[in-house]
């Protein structure tokens, strides 16, 4: 059974939770977001404790018997977390694995050196971008930024010049490209193609990346002149092993879910036929499980073994990778079973009536939708996931291509100006050495322009397809 099938029948085994009238509903919204996010910002809650609280809020202000919300909240939970949980700890795995075994550290000596004076900061938005497919957001930003610091030390580049590439290449992927669980849970909610999705991504990925990174990081290292905090630069983190895996071996491994997705949607698309035996072959070996799993399973020989890892390293190394991504699997699941508390207390029904009235275009509202759940939630995943509950019942009368890009404009809402209350903030700021103003001056500025330029590369799409 798909994630998908699962979460329609976790939606049609609770009721509608309450009756209120559109105005309470929008109330509850309100009051249930300001939960979330005084929560998260005042009492520092973790965000896993803020979201369930906060649902339980929503559906108190909507007047809903607190037992329906409560299934309403832990079917949205569950549901989230059998869609892309598995997911989630295989993307874990695969980072792990090219962090321990030096990969990471192959691809960004073999690009740097190759590349110096004007082409660094290409070549550093070039590295986060590879880097950051298999990788999520935190994880990729912890791995990227002490490189970023020995390049800027070592070269006597500035730090912003440097940095603000890496940043956006990381944010792009996070944001825009699946695997990661913010557009896989979209796509799962707004029942998207996840080749389609991917394809028409890297498509608006490219030009976003090159603007909000190389290009923004001249006006970035003006605004902002500083150099890399000497307590902050580390000793590379695979100097300990006696080889690693060669560059080609390690790239291969990072694309080749990429790579077996992008085959599936290519197959559909050509093919068309279900019952085709080429693209059933395709259907299971480009869905993201077997994709992600196909590439944990080559990266213990090309990355693991590669590097000289033994069995019991191989199993050290898989056991350590999991127990971090708790925290990110409860937040995720938190976050399916608030968007699924919104879609029962009728919020979803109840934006489609205002919509059918206003001259916006479904993109342009599940972005704003989701821009509004970002500054509040300081979350991207948050904000892509409640968002893209909420602009579901939109995508019943869209195209295939449409309901992808409409993945996408929640995708880049969720990214709109990271400020106090997200946690990516306060990392960049400490790892940088800079103050809250310089922080808002790049990388919130970096964030924006990511968000605004990715949304009108979307609408421009939606012209053309």
């Amino acid at each position: 059974m798909t994630s998908l099938s699962v979460e329609m029948l976790a939606a049609d085994a609770v009721e509608p939770i309450t009756s209120a009238g559109n105005a309470q509903l929008g109330i509850a919204v309100l009051a249930g977001i300001a939960v979330i996010v005084l929560l998260i910002t005042k009492l520092k809650m973790h965000a896993f404790l803020a979201l369930t609280i906060g649902s339980l809020a929503l559906g108190s202000f909507a007047g809903a018997n607190p037992a329906k919300t409560i299934a309403s909240f832990t079917a949205g939970l569950g549901s989230t977390v059998a869609g892309v949980g598995v997911l989630i700890a295989l993307g874990a795995i695969l980072g792990k694995l090219l962090a321990d075994s030096g990969g990471a550290d192959q691809i960004v000596d073999t690009i740097l050196a190759k590349a110096s004076g004007r082409a660094m900061p290409w070549a550093m938005v070039l590295i986060a971008s590879i880097i950051g497919l298999p990788l999520f957001f935190e994880v990729g930003i912890v791995l990227m930024i002490p490189v970023v610091l020995l390049v800027a030390k070592r070269g006597n580049y500035s730090l912003m010049r440097i940095g603000i590439p890496a940043l956006a290449g990381l944010s792009v992927m996070h944001g825009l490209i699946p695997p990661h669980p913010g557009p896989l849970v979209a796509i799962d909610a707004l029942g998207a193609n996840l080749g389609v999705t991917l394809a028409l991504g890297v498509l608006v990925a490219v030009p976003t990346v090159i603007i909000a990174g190389p290009v923004f990081s001249r006006y970035a290292a003006r605004w902002v002149d500083i150099e890399a905090p000497e307590k902050m630069v580390p000793q590379r983190p695979s100097e300990d092993l006696d080889r690693r895996p060669s560059f080609g071996a390690t790239l291969a491994t990072i694309l080749l879910p990429v790579v077996l997705m992008l085959v599936k949607a290519l197959v559909e698309i050509v093919v068309d036929d279900p019952e085709n035996h080429v693209q059933r072959v395709t259907d299971v070996i480009g869905s993201p499980l077997i994709a992600l799993l196909a590439a944990v399973v080559v990266g213990m020989f090309t990355l693991g073994r590669a590097a000289g890892f033994t069995r019991a390293r191989l199993s050290v190394t898989v056991e350590k990778s999991l127990a971090p991504i708790a925290g990110i699997l409860l937040i995720v699941g938190a976050g399916g079973g608030f968007k699924q508390t919104l879609i029962d207390a009728g919020v979803g029904q109840m934006i489609l009536e205002f919509s059918e009235n206003w001259s916006i275009p479904a993109l342009l509202l599940g972005w704003l939708i989701a821009v509004a759940i970002r500054l509040a939630t300081g979350s991207a995943t948050v904000a892509t996931i409640s968002a893209a509950g909420l602009v579901a019942p939109l995508a019943a009368d869209l195209s295939t291509s449409h309901v992808a890009l409409l993945v996408l404009a929640v995708g880049a809402g969720s990214l709109f100006f990271s400020h106090v209350n997200d946690a990516g903030f306060w990392l960049v700021k400490e790892y940088f050495g800079m103050d809250v103003p310089q922080t808002i001056k790049t990388w919130s500025v970096m964030e924006t322009i990511i968000s605004v330029v990715s949304l009108g590369f979307i609408m421009l799409l939606s012209l053309v397809l």
